[in-house]
């Protein structure tokens, strides 16, 4: 058989051979899994973090009288609702969900809501989405039925939304993620240091202005006393003008000594100090101190009568009132007397 024809005779079983492998590898060939949401559905859903507390668990932790007291000092010192875990806002929320009827703690709530508002409005406006979230459950936690609630909740929802479509569009990569990170910390620090320096110029003027209100009821008080001893003396002088009877009188009873008197005259009356935190919360109100004056005219001991001022204040306002008085100069009388003076913190 030549090799032409053996060529043509088992070309037909070579391809018969090919074709029987070809359809065996396909039937062999395992089917990939597409990826999809099924498959990548619970792997993302363990991985989700669980949101954070609004208060961190070391401030919950804390008793009432150390809330009270971390509370005081973040307010005086402007960490009002910032640093995480160390802030006047959280320590507040802890001391009332310990002691719900403490009337200091609601009243400073109420008077830090409206920066809360602020603050978060700008992690709204300079894509700060994180801090918002933190500061909206502050804002929740400390009045659940705040009016600004849902307003601020729409804006992040609507702020994150165009954050991812911006980011898809940009394809930022890691780099550029962690600088625009960085940055967003730098303006939300800058944005908090702004806040708090309003708060700090606007507690001097008040306190400027308190002092001057204060200096001017001594000036007034002073230019009383003044008016009264004036008219004192003329009276005196006219007594003394007048014409002696004819009659032979007594013997003059002599004179009492010149560095002594019956009444209580004021020589100087230092202005009590106004408490920063009452200050800044717009909290007025009086102190009634009484005090026993000695014959030097010094002020021997001072103790507090009754207060009209706000309840989470009393004890600041007490304090600056007794220190006034305690300044308080009079002059020289016969005997120890005991009197008692009102002060106003207006």
């Amino acid at each position: 058989m030549s090799a032409n024809k053996l060529f043509k005779s088992m070309a037909p079983i070579a391809l018969s051979v090919a074709v029987a492998f070809a359809m065996s590898a396909c039937k062999k060939e395992p089917a990939t899994p597409a990826a999809g949401p099924q498959a990548a559905g619970p792997a993302a859903a363990s991985t989700t973090a669980a949101p954070a507390p609004v208060v961190s668990a070391a401030v919950s932790q804390m008793n009432a009288d150390q809330l009270r007291d971390a509370a005081r000092k973040a307010y005086d010192d402007n960490r009002l609702y910032a640093p995480v875990g160390n802030n006047a806002m959280e320590y507040y929320l802890a001391l009332r969900d310990k002691q719900p009827g403490d009337a200091s703690a609601s009243s400073a709530l109420n008077d830090l809501l409206p920066m809360a508002v602020i603050a978060t409005e700008q992690g709204i406006s300079r894509g700060d989405f994180d801090e918002a979230k933190r500061l909206l459950g502050l804002i929740g936690k400390a009045d659940p039925n705040h009016p600004a609630l849902d307003r601020l909740k729409t804006s992040i929802g609507k702020g994150e939304a165009l954050a991812v479509q911006q980011a898809q569009q940009q394809q930022l990569t890691a780099e550029q993620e962690a600088k625009r990170q960085e940055e967003l910390a730098r303006k939300r620090e800058e944005d908090q240091k702004k806040l708090q320096e309003q708060q700090r110029q606007l507690a001097e003027q008040q306190a400027q202005q308190a002092q001057q209100q204060a200096q001017q009821q001594a000036q007034q008080q002073a230019a009383e006393e003044e008016r009264r001893r004036a008219a004192a003396q003329a009276a005196a002088a006219q007594a003394a003008a007048a014409p002696a009877p004819a009659a032979p009188r007594p013997a003059a009873a002599p004179a009492p000594r010149p560095t002594a008197s019956s009444s209580l005259q004021v020589v100087s009356q230092a202005a009590p100090r106004f408490p920063p935190a009452a200050q800044r919360a717009g909290a007025t109100g009086s102190v009634q101190v009484e005090f026993t004056v000695g014959t030097d005219g010094s002020v021997t001991s001072a103790r507090i009568v009754s207060s009209d001022v706000p309840r989470q204040f009393a004890r600041d306002f007490e304090r600056e009132a007794l220190s006034a008085a305690k300044r308080w100069r009079f002059q020289p009388i016969d005997q120890a007397t005991t009197t008692r003076r009102t002060i106003s913190f207006n």
